[in-house]
């Protein structure tokens, strides 16, 4: 649908179709670039869903949104395939059964006493229920989250990992970005004259670099090896720690595992050595866990930093530690719904409560947030009335999304100029692709990167929209793209085949 929606209240000239990429919702101001502009800057503005109408113009660079206007010329698709974004529902995916009964209990408890719902959705709405000031999902919690959800979540690490949780390490938030974004803005210091510094993996997931921008952070960068399916290499983190250090006071490491954009699954000896490593050098271990069930290869395991970190045992396990955890992604996609979790370990009793002190200014993270992560913390139980369905729903979302992997990385490693590592995890392949001289010099002269050049012309030829590698980062000379393997069997296949006929077409356009 294309509505008109005014922004800073000025009315837009026409209506005006934003895609977002997931990580990023700014609307005002936006730089345009392309051979077609809108009308007015500050163009009106609707989420990408089914359809778009032909002139479009896209932003510079993959961390912006891309941005199709209507301007009455014809396009060669009558949709957008939007493989650019992490959002599992807007790809059509449906929603437990379990979580959407335990949401619609709590937020009306007249349905409760109905005879829809299974006992067991209807004794956890309650449980939750008891939890809440006024037993209303509507009134304030605790600003770091409901107790017995706490609870539960500590639980759910318990079982994960056979080792001890404490509930009261445990903070519930909007998201796990809204976590990740509260920790790192502990680090907003200098360290004998030196600004802080954190060292994050390229390719990266631009909540980080955002941040670090937006707090004034340095960015240390470390490269993963592509060639070793982006495994983590000891020698890199030991360069860009000692570079890092030359202008920053190097305080933290951001691991992402299983990997955006990658797709890997760290081993388990690459987890012990980047703890040993972060032990070293007293450094803060980020664990961005959040893909943790979407493991799909049979060769891989996921092992959560917390579980080997204890089973290092001292020194090691004395490493401080902030993982983070989402119902954005796994099975559940719940993106909308805004809510995840942090574990802190080992971390200084008095910067735990000044980051506790800090949060509270925000209030609470929101409350149906909060009951989704309670569903995916404790599951229902076999022999429970909801436990079949629920079963049975989760793997039927993991297992498509094993089959889909599958057949991403099939077609583009079938492509000439394509390379792309399997993808192990999460919900995104990062193929590399080999772009000819003439297609550079075509970009530099369009004033744009090859990558970004490329996808341009994807998504003004095809509807088929990506993000660009170079949003991510990559090792110079290299080009990449992140595409999502979320969209359903169907609209995947059509999209692979309308890619494979584009490539062929572009390579023999700028041989």
């Amino acid at each position: 649908m294309w509505q008109n929606v005014a922004v800073d209240g000025v009315s837009p000239a026409v209506p005006a179709l934003v895609v977002h990429s997931d990580y990023s919702h700014q609307v005002a101001g936006i730089p345009y670039f392309g051979k077609f502009k809108p009308k007015h800057h500050k163009a009106a503005v609707c989420r990408a869903r089914t359809s778009c109408h032909p002139c479009w113009c896209i932003d510079k660079g993959a961390g912006r949104v891309f941005i199709i206007c209507l301007q009455g010329s014809s396009k060669p698709f009558n949709k957008v395939i939007l493989a650019n974004v992490g959002d599992a529902q807007a790809m059509k995916q449906q929603p437990i059964t379990f979580i959407r009964q335990v949401v619609a209990c709590a937020s009306y408890p007249n349905l409760i006493k109905s005879g829809s719902m299974p006992a067991d959705v209807k004794q956890r709405a309650k449980d939750i229920l008891k939890s809440c000031a006024g037993q209303s999902v509507g009134a304030y919690t605790m600003s770091h989250g409901i107790e017995l959800i706490r609870r539960h979540v500590a639980e759910y690490i318990e079982q994960r990992d056979g080792h001890k949780a404490n509930w009261q390490d445990i903070c519930l938030t909007a998201g796990a970005s809204n976590g990740i974004k509260h920790v790192l803005e502990l680090f907003c210091n200098k360290v004998d004259c030196k600004p802080t510094g954190i060292m994050i993996p390229i390719p990266q997931y631009p909540l980080y670099s955002a941040t670090l921008t937006e707090f004034g952070i340095g960015h240390i960068r470390y490269y993963l090896d592509e060639d070793k399916g982006w495994a983590l290499d000891i020698n890199e983190l030991e360069r860009s720690f000692t570079d890092g250090s030359k202008t920053h006071a190097v305080r933290a490491i951001v691991v992402i595992n299983p990997g955006n954009p990658t797709g890997q699954v760290l081993k388990r000896g690459n987890i012990e050595d980047i703890i040993k490593f972060a032990h070293k050098k007293n450094l803060l271990i980020f664990a961005d866990e959040v893909y943790q069930a979407n493991v799909y290869d049979k060769d891989s395991k996921f092992f959560s930093f917390k579980k080997v970190m204890t089973e290092l045992g001292a020194p090691y396990s004395c490493c401080a530690l902030a993982s983070f955890m989402s119902i954005s992604k796994g099975y559940t996609g719940e993106c909308g719904l805004r809510g995840g979790w942090m574990e802190l370990c080992n971390m200084d009793p008095k910067v735990q409560e000044h980051l506790y002190k800090a949060m509270s200014a925000m209030l609470c993270p929101p409350t149906i947030g909060q009951i989704v992560c309670d569903c995916v913390a404790k599951t229902p139980c076999c022999g429970e009335p909801s436990y079949e369905l629920w079963e049975k729903e989760r793997c039927a979302v993991l297992d498509s999304l094993k089959e889909r992997s599958e057949m991403i990385v099939q077609a583009f490693n079938g492509m000439k100029g394509f390379k792309c590592n399997k993808v192990q995890g999460a919900m995104y392949a990062f193929p590399r692709i080999e772009l000819s001289s003439k297609a550079v010099e075509a970009a530099k002269a369009a004033g744009k990167a090859p990558d970004v050049f490329y996808a341009f012309k994807l998504l003004e030829d095809c509807g088929i929209c990506i993000v660009p590698g170079s949003g991510f980062g990559q090792k110079p000379g290299t080009y990449h793209f992140r595409t999502t393997i979320l969209p359903q069997k169907p609209l995947l296949k059509e999209m692979l085949d309308t890619f494979q006929k584009f490539h062929q077409k572009f390579s023999e356009q700028y041989p």
